[in-house]
């Protein structure tokens, strides 16, 4: 479980296929403090840390389930991918509740600066059934983009605004995003509850 508070955007150095899996290797910071079997979230998905191939860097693999439902498949060596550790059970939940299973991605289709933050418009696929389900935004609701625990603003049926202030679009991938760029997102697990009790309810 993450908080969606991303530590660091970390550099894809080396991208392996191996048939239906895509081994991914990363340098940051904090490697040295990693083990094998750890879970990472990479851009909101996570992922097991299975080798170390080089000081400074680490290797985890997704596999095509993955590839197939987040943006991990679209990277390229030289890319940044946002990177969190699990959360501390008796640290602080910053954020809000992440579990690194990301939903489906969304596309950027528009970035505004104001007032020296910057506004991102994302759009998705919206399944209607999927929708009773809980897999929709609501206005001030949570959402996760890329890995970041993100407040939803300006909620539409197939669209949601969020706002990135400096600090955030420094240490982040967001300072990459622009429009056409396809990004991961996680809806707010709570909701996704609420809507399948309700969804139990009104069968009864």
């Amino acid at each position: 479980m993450f908080s969606g508070i991303v530590e660091e955007a970390a550099t894809v150095v080396a991208l392996v296929r191996d048939g239906g899996n895509l081994h991914i290797t990363l340098r940051c910071s904090f490697t040295d403090e990693l083990k094998i079997d750890q879970s990472v979230s990479h851009n909101g998905v996570c992922l097991t840390v299975v080798s170390f191939p080089s000081p400074g860097c680490y290797t985890v693999t997704a596999i095509q389930e993955t590839l197939d439902r987040s943006n991990l498949g679209l990277l390229a060596v030289g890319n940044e991918v946002n990177v969190e550790r699990s959360m501390k059970v008796d640290g602080r939940l910053d954020g809000h509740i992440v579990q690194g299973h990301v939903d489906q991605t969304a596309t950027c289709t528009d970035v505004r600066e104001v007032d020296g933050s910057h506004y991102y418009t994302f759009s998705y696929e919206v399944a209607p059934e999927m929708a009773a389900k809980g897999y929709v935004t609501v206005e001030k609701g949570s959402v996760t983009v890329n890995g970041v625990s993100l407040t939803v603003c300006n909620s539409q049926r197939d669209s949601f605004q969020v706002a990135i202030i400096p600090f955030t679009y420094e240490h982040t991938n967001f300072h990459n995003i622009k429009v056409g760029t396809v990004v991961n997102i996680e809806f707010d697990i709570i909701g996704k509850y609420l809507s399948r009790m309700m969804e139990f309810v009104r069968q009864q």
